[in-house]
């Protein structure tokens, strides 16, 4: 299992995680990401690693 982690002190909630991986990625009523989950499976990685890639702000990051 790889483990995901968000920060939510610098999101700015531009949702291209949600868009990416919206099994994993939501936003709150504030706007800022929030996780389903944090843990993916061995074939959900690329999906997670696409998200992290798409945050302008690098706030998602993905520990294998």
């Amino acid at each position: 299992m790889t483990t995901i982690r968000a920060n939510r002190e610098t999101c700015q909630g531009h949702g291209n995680c949600v868009m990416a991986f919206p099994e994993v990625f939501d936003l709150d009523d504030d706007g800022l990401v929030v996780l389903t989950r944090d843990q993916v499976a061995d074939g959900e990685v690329e999906a997670a690693r696409r998200a992290a890639y798409d945050c302008p702000t690098d706030s998602i990051t993905v520990d294998s």
